[in-house]
């Protein structure tokens, strides 16, 4: 194959302006991959909602370099950082349309896109890095909480509650494996609800890692949020408990990639993107990357991915 060098952004026919990549979503993959494509001159629109996952998170960890910053911080110095290169657009708003425009060629694709607020462009390849949308267990008290002592990821979080008393409430068959986790940070009690109990062989494991084991269900968090005194159960005992750990379900925060014609696989806590090694989607031309584009959710291999999809986006522009 001969190398193609990436078109200039230009204003089409159509009155919209076409970019070489549309990056949707400015969280650690997006702006990650958007960061690579700049430093390639590719020009790019990095278009942004403005409600990143990890929102909720008073701090961020495990992320080299910036331990114990905020999201927002890291995010707004990011993009402070992305917005000096030149060949960088970053508009805020909610893509509410996306298709594929008439092909110039079968290697070649170009995509259309629609913001809610009217406006509209054009790309010729893509990079999905939505995040997800958390859904949590109808449990009083636990919503109001999230992202401060109630956890999703313990590499994430673990260290800031070592040391306290913490729960596990079983969302699906994977809490298990989440509890098994849990003790190198604290002691753990894992809380069945009822529905998610351990077969035989996880009991014993559990019972070697000094896991206990509640059946009652949780039916309300006690306490003054954020923090937490304890839990109340449906027999009406209530349990010390300081921290908890509950794998939330996940769901895409909007429908970008099934109007684009994406593939699925589903995951344990719900549907993610299918991509191959370079990050590409089942729809040729279209990249996908973080949270929304897998099972395994921390920021890190978030931003990792993006630049896997930058990688992927770009040389497809120039090897094609």
């Amino acid at each position: 194959m001969s190398p193609n060098v990436p078109s200039a952004a230009q204003s089409t026919t159509a009155g919209k302006k076409q970019y070489d990549v549309a990056v949707i979503g400015a969280g650690f993959a997006g702006l990650s991959a958007a960061m690579q494509l700049a430093r390639a001159r590719c020009d790019i629109c990095v278009i942004d909602a403005g409600e990143p996952r990890n929102r909720f998170a008073t701090t961020a960890h495990g992320v080299l370099g910036h331990d114990g910053k905020t999201p927002a911080e890291i995010r707004t110095t990011a993009i402070d950082q992305l917005c000096r290169y030149e060949t960088v657009d970053f508009r805020r708003g909610l893509v509410t349309d996306a298709m594929a425009c008439t092909l110039r060629d079968a290697s070649d694709p170009l995509f259309g896109l629609k913001l809610a607020d009217g406006g509209a462009l054009e790309a010729r390849r893509i990079i999905l890095a939505t995040g997800v949308r958390d859904s949590l267990p109808d449990i009083p008290g636990l919503a109001e909480r999230w992202g401060k002592t109630v956890l999703h990821c313990p590499y994430c979080h673990g260290y800031e509650v070592r040391d306290s008393q913490i729960g596990v409430i079983a969302t699906m068959p994977a809490s298990s494996h989440q509890a098994m986790m849990l003790p190198d940070w604290g002691p753990t009690t894992y809380f069945s609800q009822s529905e998610h109990i351990p077969d035989d062989d996880m009991v014993l494991a559990m019972r070697d890692r000094g896991i206990t084991i509640e059946h009652s269900p949780i039916v309300e968090i006690l306490g003054n949020a954020p923090v937490i005194d304890g839990v109340r159960l449906a027999d009406g005992r209530t349990l010390h408990i300081q921290t908890i750990f509950a794998g939330p379900t996940v769901s895409m925060p909007n429908p970008v990639a099934e109007m684009l014609g994406c593939r699925f696989d589903e995951g344990p806590q719900g549907p993610f993107i299918a991509v191959d090694p370079s990050q590409e989607t089942s729809v040729p031309g279209v990249f996908a990357a973080g949270d929304a584009a897998t099972a395994r959710h921390n920021a890190t291999l978030a931003s990792a991915a993006g630049v896997m999809a930058e990688f992927g986006a770009h040389q497809s522009l120039v090897f094609r």
